[in-house]
């Protein structure tokens, strides 16, 4: 059972998610909370596997909230809660440790696929709204140069770090790269102890700032 916590600041929103989220046989809704500093104090109470997490929220915002929750509790999963106006958030919540974004008026399927995405650990890069968020705003960030880390990789697991970072699922990159699903899980698995990154957002973090990818390079 996946277990998740809504936290935003709008009552119909959490009613809204809570509806969808229950009707569901795998998910269960463990908390419902308005503002940052009840989401922090209800990730260590009710402990969720997954928090669906509003950034603009009275008091402590979203990205301090996420900011906190990811430092105090390891495996937890945050995803962002969003629209396209929040540009000066979007580059600080993938380093606080988010596992993706949802626009709000996403579609219900997207949400379920999200929440269920995210509480196997594989974060909610692949939508194209991430996608585009992150190669538009990481590019605003200055970047310390090359990381030394990358030389531990090998040619085949640089590859599949750059198509991590383009938001490729582990089906899509292990298709693209002719490999099996297992196969590719385990490739990301080994390149993200190499580099000592905690799960997918923080190696799309790494792999921009480190220009092994670019702004712009997604298309």
């Amino acid at each position: 059972m996946i277990r998740v916590l809504i936290a935003d600041d709008q009552h119909l929103v959490r009613a809204g998610f809570r509806s969808l989220l229950d009707d569901e046989d795998d998910i269960t809704v463990v908390g419902e909370v308005a503002d940052g500093a009840a989401a922090v104090a209800a990730a260590r109470e009710a402990r969720p596997d997954v928090i669906l997490m509003d950034i603009r929220m009275p008091g402590m915002d979203g990205l301090e909230a996420a900011r906190r929750i990811a430092a105090d509790r390891d495996g937890v999963r945050i995803v962002i809660l969003t629209t396209f106006d929040l540009d000066e958030f979007v580059y600080g919540a993938l380093r606080a440790g988010v596992a993706g974004f949802l626009v709000k008026d996403t579609e219900p399927a997207e949400l379920l696929r999200a929440v269920r995405v995210a509480a196997r650990g594989d974060a909610l890069i692949s939508p194209s709204v991430t996608r585009r968020l992150i190669a538009e705003y990481a590019g605003r960030v200055r970047r310390p140069g090359p990381d030394p880390r990358l030389e531990e990789l090998t040619p085949r697991e640089r590859e599949v770090a750059e198509l991590v970072a383009a938001g490729l699922s582990n089906d899509e990159i292990a298709a693209r790269l002719a490999l099996s699903p297992a196969t590719a899980r385990s490739a990301v698995s080994r390149i993200m102890t190499k580099l000592g990154v905690r799960d997918r957002a923080a190696l799309v973090v790494l792999a921009y700032e480190s220009g092994l990818v670019s702004p712009g390079w997604l298309g």
